[in-house]
């Protein structure tokens, strides 16, 4: 691990709704003891409605709180924001970024994959999102957005559970599934969610990918056990809602299995999918057999930017399968597996 990896601060960029949530986690982040530095990049102070208290001393743009964080807003650019951050004095843990209602996530995620000088100092860590499992329905019947930030996010915090019946519940969850299958989820009331399962989750570290999320591209292994934030063990048996009960959602997953890929073929099958297809694509993730290649080879995108690396050694008996996910819209389906199936191995 070199230097700059490990200087590099994880970031967090936290979408959904106003009336989600997002106050009530932002105000946790700034106020609790939890012995971390986090800096909080909000858009407007007022909408996120700071608690004056908290604050201990401001320069014009960054205010720094009573438990060591600061919080500061987005006026202007991000890269700004973010560089002027780096330069202060004492180091951040992590930092968060905010963005407002109804901002796609894509743009400030792609920050932080594109500009160099940003990547050297900071690492996209998760994209959470915020659903408020009351309004949610509505939302999505009337925004496009609500359903990007689901398949936009890794983590989908799912908040003010209380408001709603558990059948309720079930259906919201099943359509965050629908939209969004290889997200954890997380129901909360208050945005009660241990800080732990938003910040510093790898996310998009393809090294750790698997570590944190035994799920990743387990999507559609039906009934696979399902921890409740409260650790107790859940099968849910009705996760897996067909898109075709949802009227409003349009975005799909695909999931493709094969075997061992030649790398001569499937490189170029990738490049070129996400090359044409790299609009409908939200997100990608995948583990890939290579043939005569000892070790897994992790990729992800977002949109056309594509990531790929070695994660780690295949470990005995370990069943030497390709996987990958699509997350998208106006896929098609039939023919990704296809041309997924035709980069196989002889």
């Amino acid at each position: 691990m070199s230097d700059a990896q490990t200087t590099q601060i994880p970031v967090t960029v936290l979408t959904g709704y106003l009336g989600a949530g997002k106050t009530t986690l932002l105000n946790r982040i700034l106020s609790e003891n939890h012995g971390k530095r986090y800096a909080v990049i909000v858009n407007e102070f007022g909408e996120i409605g700071i608690d004056n208290e908290l604050i201990v001393e401001s320069d014009e743009e960054i205010y720094e709180m009573n438990n060591g964080c600061v919080c500061c807003t987005v006026r202007g650019d991000l890269i700004r924001v973010v560089e002027g951050l780096m330069r202060r004095p004492g180091r951040f843990d992590a930092i968060v970024v905010e963005t407002t209602g109804l901002a796609d996530p894509v743009p400030v995620a792609q920050t932080f994959f594109m500009d160099d000088d940003v990547r050297s100092k900071t690492k996209l860590d998760a994209v959470v999102a915020l659903v408020d499992a009351k309004h949610l329905p509505l939302r999505l019947k009337d925004s496009r957005e609500a359903e990007d930030q689901i398949a936009f996010a890794d983590v989908v915090v799912l908040n003010k559970t209380d408001l709603v019946t558990p059948e309720e519940l079930a259906k919201v969850e099943a359509t965050i599934r629908a939209i969004n299958p290889a997200a954890r989820i997380h129901r909360t009331t208050r945005a009660g969610v241990a800080l732990s399962e938003v910040l510093d989750r790898g996310a998009f570290d393809l090294s750790r990918a698997l570590e944190n999320d035994p799920h990743f591209l387990e999507a559609h292994d039906h009934d696979h056990d399902h921890h409740d934030h409260d650790g107790h063990d859940h099968h849910h048996h009705h996760d897996h809602a067909h898109p075709s009960d949802i009227h409003d959602v349009t975005v799909q997953s695909v999931s493709l299995r094969g075997g061992e890929m030649d790398p001569k073929k499937f490189f170029p099958w990738i490049e070129k999918v996400t090359q044409m297809e790299g609009p409908n694509i939200l997100r990608l993730k995948g583990i890939i057999a290579l043939k005569g290649d000892d070790e897994r080879y992790v990729i992800q995108g977002v949109h056309m930017i594509i990531e790929g690396d070695h994660q780690r050694a295949w470990k005995d008996g370990e069943k030497h399968e390709s996987r990958l996910v699509f997350i998208g819209r106006e896929l098609d389906a039939e023919r990704l597996k296809k041309s997924f199936e035709a980069c196989q191995a002889a």
